[in-house]
């Protein structure tokens, strides 16, 4: 199949890519100019590397000739800094997304996999574990954008036949992540004790997250890339909650050394708890997380010591 990866080169996206060229598929890459390849392509493997503007219509226009699917994870801000600036927040996400649903149309494209967010567009849970029908109350401007670009994906499911699939991936960590744009608690913290600095943990450690190792978020969307059930929206976690103060107590474990903590005033936005129900994906998607937070700690762990230097 030939599909295109809007932000194919990032953290989630490079493991993705790796996953659906072992697929055997046509990959188009795209990324902003300056982006260069995250590794060296074997001859064996159909990827082409692009670069442009996210938010011109003729360079969307041209990276979407000749796919079968989007794959859409694109993103240019994060939960935590979200709020600082909701307009661009809007206007750099949400309306981008719009128009690429717009060219799907006219180019007759098939069908999208979206990466929303399971650990924002929920808010404070009503209940544990948090099923895809529980009601989403986002309290940060992130969560909003994803869940109005979600309300229009389906929206153009309905009016144009256009096959969506949203993925709303919990807490990803695992190698290649950012730690220069505090990209995830796992690798902010890890980075930290590696580099003997202390961890910040915003309120008393209790907050409780669902993280899910890369491999599996890779391998979930191998998975809807061939699903043609009729469900539109899963939840992609581990399915198991691991406060701050635990995963702090589990790092110490795999790095064999005690590590200090600054303890700062619990953010507003954060809600105490999040962990989802990823049973629908198990049923329909064929598919389950396999990689312990042990297992991914280690391997995150030996990552971040391999190719991030020591200051």
């Amino acid at each position: 199949m030939k599909i295109i990866i809007f932000g194919g080169g990032g953290f989630i996206g490079s493991n993705i890519t790796d996953r659906l060229l072992k697929d055997g598929h046509s990959l188009k890459i795209f990324e902003r100019p300056g982006i260069l390849p995250y590794r060296k392509f074997f001859s064996h493997e159909d990827l082409q590397w692009l670069t442009g503007d996210f938010f011109c219509t003729h360079d969307l226009s041209k990276a979407l000739d000749d796919v079968d699917l989007v794959i859409h994870l694109i993103s240019t801000t994060l939960p935590k800094d979200s709020n600082n600036d909701p307009i661009y927040d809007v206007q750099t996400n949400l309306i981008t997304s719009i128009n690429i649903l717009e060219l799907m149309v006219k180019k007759h494209i098939p069908k999208i996999i979206f990466i929303s967010s399971g650990g924002s567009v929920y808010g404070a849970p009503k209940f544990l574990p948090i099923k895809e029908n529980h009601p989403t109350e986002p309290m940060v401007s992130y969560g909003i954008t994803k869940l109005a670009i979600e309300k229009y994906l389906l929206m153009y499911q309905s009016l144009f036949g256009i096959k969506v699939n949203i993925l709303r991936v919990t807490n990803p960590y695992g190698e290649r992540q950012r730690i220069e744009s505090s990209q995830g608690a796992v690798g902010v913290f890890l980075n930290n004790a590696i580099q003997c600095k202390p961890i910040q943990i915003w309120g008393d450690g209790s907050v409780t997250r669902d993280y899910l190792y890369v491999s599996d978020v890779a391998e979930a969307f191998s998975a809807a890339v061939d699903y043609k059930g009729i469900h539109s929206i899963f939840n992609i976690s581990s399915g198991v909650g691991t406060s701050l103060k635990s995963l702090v107590e589990k790092i110490e474990l795999i790095l064999s050394k005690k590590v200090s903590c600054n303890y700062q005033k619990a953010r507003s936005f954060d809600v105490p708890s999040n962990i989802l129900d990823n049973s629908l994906a198990k049923i329909e998607l064929n598919w389950s997380p396999k990689v312990k937070l042990e297992e991914g700690l280690a391997k995150s762990a030996a990552w971040i010591q391999k190719n991030i230097p020591t200051k």
